[in-house]
């Protein structure tokens, strides 16, 4: 089974030749707005193998000088497919680790106990257990008494500086561009330190916390000076959600409230990324920018919307001018005037929007985007977590129901770690309430088992990292219930909403295990029993949790090895997103409008959804409700279409098609 097929969604949208040039003319013309060295790989794994073997070549040339090799090594989830890929470099390689010194780069401040999530944890569980490095060689931000904690950083220091200083240091990059902790605002002549976290840094760590309040608000950091000090750099980005600031590290100014941009300052610095992280640096977004292109139907109307936002004109307004004068001249020796360009994208937008996105019947579908026949159809709509389904296509879900097709909705995860403790607390009581004053039988089993979860959910800290089976079952069932009550609110039929309860995410912790076959088969045995026409799928790969990536591989895998099937001979594959980002307009294949009216009808479908507002454990890096983002990521969609010269609507939810290899 292919279990990361998502991987591959970006890199049918974004040839090879924009990110892997033939030559060093090609990449020089390439990078041309680039201010650091960047590689750009297809998928992360390949990017880790590679950082991987550098580092072992590094280790292996110390050896042979009789030299250390000092690293200095940082947490969190982007290196640790680095460290797999270096045990995995010890075990079947004989690498040896006896002459490498580590310096654990950050830290979190304070760190109650062994068990919580530090960087120290995740190093000696991902790397320093799992090679034969002597344990005196690795050093880690970790103070053994709060008596002096200028002292211990001051200390930390000089160990650096005692071995010679780094001669590596492998780290990512933050959201708000940190490099390590040190935050927006950081001096470059700043040395190790303990550093008050911004809100977007604690917001950052919420995936590794089962609630808010459990996230340090300090953490050390070897500072901007030693970093640049050391012999080499590679910071490293994966993933869409990192795109933003990576445009602003590789190709902006140097800025200290953009602190990894200071390496467009060191001698010996680069970038590596995969496609999702590069998306926005120039030579992938405005390719005709660097030089000549090959003039896909996508990349015609990705240019020409880009115009129309450069020159503030509705594409029917656009004049050869404006394509000479903003390097799209190219175009119009290919394929004609600028209004031949401009009526052909035009009719390509305007065929994106249908008010039938289960298909018109008895219409001509030539020019729509869903076909006319079936119908009605079958439907499948996967959603990861019991609300992303509403969230992100709450209006489409009702046209589909009220258009008389067969939809079912299939919730590939509990959901239960997304359940404050609160929220669970106050249905549990109610029950214990219900059962005394409404139960006339022996109730006592029921009562004492209440009191059993009351008192858990009372004092959380006595289960540590994993929550028990009793709490979990509550906090899933108050998200099935919710959901439940969404779906009855648009009207679907109960036996067509289906709870999958997938096992990678049913572990009790915020850390999930990886997808497996098991999760695979669970989705084929609802394709084979509803056999649909269409399916729905969550394209969210910008989700800072991982859930809907996870999720969205399984179905994916699932609709691969079932794709020549008879449950799948005559399905389509819809791509939605929502709750984090939404597709760029030159990616929309289907824009459904949604009207004011079904805009508050899709906003009290996602209320239903209680425990997911103001007190949700995991709102990500966005502060506003859920509906909120919602309702503005919808509107600013139909702005766009609307600002382009196209009809005007209250808001569209958007759709890319998934094609099967």
């Amino acid at each position: 089974m292919h279990f990361d097929l998502s991987s591959k969604i970006t890199l049918e949208r974004i040839p090879e030749q924009y990110y892997k040039p033939a030559d060093l003319i090609e990449k020089i013309r390439q990078s041309q707005y680039e201010k650091i060295e960047t590689e750009i790989h297809d998928e992360p794994h390949h990017a880790s193998r590679q950082i991987a073997s550098e580092i072992a070549t590094l280790i292996k040339k110390k050896q042979a000088e009789n030299n250390t090799c000092v690293l200095g090594l940082s947490g969190g989830s982007t290196p640790l497919y680095v460290y797999d890929e270096l045990v995995k470099l010890h075990k079947k390689e004989k690498l040896s680790f006896q002459n490498v010194i580590v310096f654990n780069i950050t830290e979190l401040y304070p760190v109650p106990d062994p068990q919580a999530h530090s960087n120290t944890k995740l190093l000696k569980e991902y790397l320093i257990n799992k090679v034969d490095i002597k344990k005196e060689n690795f050093h880690t931000l970790t103070p053994s008494s709060t008596d002096n904690l200028n002292q211990f950083c001051f200390d930390y220091e000089t160990k650096i500086k005692q071995e010679g200083g780094l001669d590596l240091v492998l780290v990512s990059v933050g959201l708000v561009g940190n490099l390590a902790y040190n935050e927006p605002g950081s001096n470059i002549g700043s040395r190790t330190r303990l550093m008050l976290l911004d809100n977007e840094s604690r917001r950052d760590l919420k995936h590794f916390y089962s609630n808010a309040q459990q996230i340090p608000a300090y953490a050390f950091t070897v500072g901007l000076s030693s970093i640049m000090d050391a012999g080499q750099v590679i910071l490293m980005a994966w993933g869409e959600h990192k795109a933003s600031v990576i445009k602003k590290v590789i190709e902006q100014k140097t800025d200290d409230n953009v602190p990894a941009s200071l390496l467009q300052l060191h001698k010996n610095a680069r970038v590596v990324l995969d496609v999702s992280a590069a998306q926005l640096l120039t030579r992938l977004s405005q390719p005709w920018l660097v030089g000549s292109c090959d003039w896909t139907s996508q990349l015609i109307r990705r240019a020409i919307v880009w115009l129309c936002e450069q020159t503030g004109k509705p594409i029917l307004k656009l004049t050869n001018k404006d394509y000479n004068q903003h390097g799209l001249d190219e175009l119009l020796v290919k394929h004609g005037s600028a209004y031949d360009v401009n009526i052909r994208i035009f009719n390509d937008l305007q065929h994106t929007i249908t008010g039938w996105p289960g298909g018109k019947p008895n219409a001509d579908d030539t020019n729509r985007p869903e076909r006319a026949n079936p119908f009605p159809k079958r439907v499948i709509v996967f959603s990861p977590h019991p609300d992303d389904d509403v969230i992100s296509m709450g209006g489409t879900f009702q046209r589909l129901v009220d258009q008389g097709h067969e939809v079912h909705v299939a919730y590939q995860t509990s959901g239960n770690i997304a359940v404050g403790d609160d929220e669970a607390l106050r249905y549990v009581a109610t029950m214990k309430n219900i059962a005394g004053n409404y139960c006339d039988g022996n109730i006592d089993n029921l009562i004492q088992k209440l009191d059993h979860t009351l008192d858990l959910l009372m004092n959380p800290k006595q289960y540590g990292d994993t929550v028990p089976r009793e709490v979990l079952e509550v906090k899933g069932q108050i998200r099935r219930e919710e959901a439940r009550s969404a779906c009855r609110f648009v009207g679907l039929k109960p036996e067509n909403v289906h709870f999958l309860d997938l096992p990678f995410y049913e572990t009790g912790q915020v850390k999930k295990g990886p997808i497996s076959e098991a999760d695979v088969n669970i989705i084929m045995e609802l394709f084979e029993k509803v056999q649909p026409h269409q399916v729905y799928v969550a394209g969210d790969l910008a989700d800072p949790h991982g859930t809907h990536k996870v999720c969205l591989n399984a179905a994916l895998a699932a609709l691969e090895e079932m794709k020549d099937t008879i449950a799948l001979k005559d399905c389509r594959v819809w791509m939605y997103r929502g709750a984090w980002a939404e597709w760029e307009i030159d990616h929309i294949e289907m824009a459904v409008p949604i009207s004011p009216e079904q805009l508050l009808r899709k906003r009290h479908s996602i209320l239903k959804h209680q425990s997911q507002m103001e007190a949700a454990p995991y709102m990500g890096n966005d502060e506003r409700l859920f509906w909120q983002r919602s309702e503005e990521r919808n509107r600013a969609t139909a702005s766009l279409y609307q600002q382009l010269g196209l009809a005007s609507y209250e808001a569209i939810e958007a759709f890319v098609e998934y094609k099967f290899k």
